[in-house]
C-alpha cells in the first residue's frame, strides 16, 4: 500500500507519521487489495481533522474525524475506515461457495406405486 500523509496548517512529524503508518497497518491486515490511501491531517482553531481516502480495487472509500486530539482523531479514523475495508470484503466473499444444499424431501412423482406397501 502506497500512503500519502499531508498536513493542513500543522507539520506532520515523524512521530505523527509512524502513529498514523502504525494504525494503518491493521486496516491492511483486513484487506490486501488497497493500492493507494491519502491521509490529510488539519488543525483548525478549536478542533484536529483526520481524513482518508483509501483506493482499492475497483472502489474509493473515504472517512473522516474530528477530536480535540490529533491522536484520539487518527484513532477514531482508523477505526472508522476499518469498518467499512470489513464490511466491503465481507460483501465481496461469497458465504455459500461452498454450502451444498441437498433436497431430502421425497415427492410423489419419485415413487412408484407398486414400490408401496401396505403394512
Amino acid at each position: 500500500m502506497q500512503m500519502t500523509i499531508s498536513g493542513h496548517h500543522v507539520e506532520v512529524t515523524e512521530a505523527l507519521r509512524g502513529y498514523v503508518e502504525s494504525k494503518f497497518e491493521k486496516v491492511e491486515r483486513h484487506y490486501d487489495k488497497i493500492t493507494i490511501a491519502e491521509v490529510i491531517l488539519t488543525v483548525e482553531p478549536n478542533e484536529q481533522k483526520a481524513e482518508v481516502t483509501l483506493h482499492l480495487a475497483g472502489d474509493t472509500l473515504h472517512a473522516s474525524a474530528v477530536h480535540n486530539d490529533m491522536y484520539k482523531a487518527i484513532d477514531n479514523l482508523t477505526d472508522k475506515i476499518d469498518k467499512q475495508v470489513r464490511r466491503r470484503k465481507d460483501r465481496l466473499t461469497n458465504h455459500h461457495a461452498d454450502s451444498k444444499q441437498i433436497d431430502h424431501r421425497v415427492s410423489s412423482d419419485d415413487i412408484d406405486d407398486a414400490e408401496l406397501e401396505v403394512i
